[in-house]
């Protein structure tokens, strides 16, 4: 879970995105190419100016300009992305041919002038000249004939050097791109070549998880999806059992057996709270809970018979889990819906589009209607696991932290990440893992299972955590926490009968993720 105290994108009071409160900047939407580029500007600008993420504030324009075709939406989105993974690289291309950096001031102007050093020195379907010209249009527009000026003498000058050296490779580029103390750190957790493969790890974006629900049908589902989205590609998960993969699927809310036999859900988080082998009968606990996606899979798991309570520092974010997830649904589509959406994010733009599952055959489930939708959270407690426990309960079987971090493993995802984290992050962090796993670890029973989870890859909030986690503390909290081998068939196999595994994009085809697991000893 991406540290929520700096650089997630959310208002910590009310939980909005932040892409969504920024004003946003004044440019109008040409069409075609020119659109695609006003598009992606506008989203690099909120990227700098007002630390949105740069996934969300896509979303976000992508469906304002629905006059956008997919070819055109599909270079935005590389624009945005690849802008963002090279852009020390490319500013440093730029500094070659301009005495100062004022042109950086502008995030409009900025955003368009590296949109055109992007296309330059990676694109090679955009013809130089074509490059150049959208860029000066786009810098001028946003900062004045002399920044067109600019924008055109320096991108020439670019576009001459790259015809006559040729491009340079845009894996080379993303990892010079990555902070020097990132670098180290990947060095450190990962050795070079891992370290290389991690950063310049594809496809960017990555495809949009869909995790299904116990009894569902992968295969079944795989061809319902395809049917029903054909320009779209769906494919089985490599990790997770639930898991299918989706790219260019569009609109998830229009899926059949969307919030009713799946839910939107990247495949390594699947993995993460598969890897807790909550049973059914079971107690859990899901200690960071946010929204409740690992709690849905979880309150699935228990059934029959077993509960599923979630705790977070955010009120707002357990209210959106109540409303999805509060209460057994009254019928498997209408709450199924109701479900899919809330934990989707809620109000996204735009009407509630939630697919009815189709009837019948495989994709009934097991057990069909009712229990089939039956995900639900019975408490929800807000609680700074800092200060102390507050209200929840002790004596769970299990308890899942997917414990703040500095997000680094989603950099595929997130890749402005990278440019809002420093070295002196890390030991904050740490120790915010290390005080929250602890106070967690006192809500389960003598001999119940925790697992720590982080979506970092680095050894700082990696192994330094979990072996500061089995070592003797001085607090008097009254609990051990002995590591111990995972007993879910999942994370024994990507353990390796262990009791911590990584997940690596370049390895796994997820985002990089660390697990842990423990029992408690009180």
């Amino acid at each position: 879970m991406a540290d929520r105290a700096k650089g997630d994108g959310r208002d910590g009071r009310d939980g909005r995105d932040a892409a969504s409160a920024a004003p946003r900047p004044r440019e109008s939407a040409p069409r075609g190419e020119s659109a695609s580029r006003a598009v992606a500007a506008r989203v690099l600008a909120r990227v700098w100016g007002s630390d949105a993420f740069a996934s969300a504030a896509l979303d976000a324009e992508l469906r304002r300009a629905q006059a956008l075709d997919p070819r055109d939406a599909g270079l935005a989105t590389e624009l945005v992305y690849g802008v963002l993974r090279s852009q020390a690289a490319l500013e440093a291309r730029i500094a070659e041919f301009a005495a100062k950096g004022r042109w950086t001031t502008d995030p409009l102007v900025r955003a368009h002038v590296l949109m055109g050093a992007y296309s330059l020195c990676f694109l090679d379907r955009v013809p130089a000249f074509a490059a150049v010209s959208e860029a000066v249009d786009g810098a001028q527009a946003a900062g004045g004939p002399r920044v067109g000026a600019f924008a055109n003498a320096v991108l020439r000058k670019l576009a001459a050097a790259v015809e006559s050296s040729g491009r340079p490779p845009l894996a080379g580029a993303v990892v010079a791109s990555a902070p020097g103390w990132l670098r180290g750190a990947l060095r450190r957790s990962l050795g070079r070549a891992a370290a290389e493969a991690f950063l310049s790890a594809g496809p960017v974006p990555p495809p949009t998880g869909l995790c299904l629900a116990p009894g569902e049908d992968r295969d079944a589902w795989l061809e319902a999806l395809r049917g029903a989205a054909p320009a779209g590609s769906f494919e089985a998960g490599r990790v997770s059992p639930r898991a299918i993969v989706a790219r260019g699927a569009g609109d998830l809310r229009r899926l059949p057996g969307f919030g009713v036999a799946w839910i939107g859900q990247e495949e390594g988080a699947q993995a993460l709270a598969l890897a807790l082998g909550a049973l059914p009968g079971e107690r859990v606990l899901d200690a960071c809970a946010g929204r409740g996606n690992k709690s849905w899979l979880l309150s699935r798991a228990v059934l029959p018979g077993g509960a599923v309570d979630a705790a977070d520092l955010y009120p707002a974010k357990l209210s959106q889990l109540r409303e999805a997830l509060s209460a057994p649904p009254a019928s498997s589509e209408s709450a199924g819906a109701e479900v899919g959406e809330a934990l989707a994010g809620g109000a996204q733009g735009g009407e509630a589009l939630a697919g009815e599952a189709p009837a019948g055959g495989a994709l009934a489930g097991a057990g069909g209607g009712l229990a089939r939708a039956a995900a639900f959270v019975r408490e929800t407690y807000a609680v700074d696991w800092t200060v102390g426990a507050g209200d929840v309960p002790e004596g769970y079987d299990r308890v899942l932290v997917d414990a703040p971090c500095s997000g680094v493993g989603t950099l595929r995802r997130r890749p402005e990440i990278a440019l809002r984290r420093d070295a002196d992050d890390l030991p904050r962090l740490a120790d915010l893992q290390v005080a929250i796993a602890r106070r967690a670890a006192t809500r389960a029973r003598d001999g119940g299972r925790l697992v720590f989870a982080v979506c970092s890859v680095l050894r700082e909030e990696c192994e330094a955590v979990a072996a500061r986690l089995a070592a003797p503390s001085e607090d008097d909290l009254g609990v051990r926490l002995e590591p111990a081998p995972f007993d879910a068939e999942i994370a024994r196999e990507l353990s390796g009968g262990g009791d911590a595994f990584r997940l690596l994009p370049h390895v796994h085809g997820t985002d990089g993720y660390f697990a842990a697991m423990f029992v408690v000893r009180r």
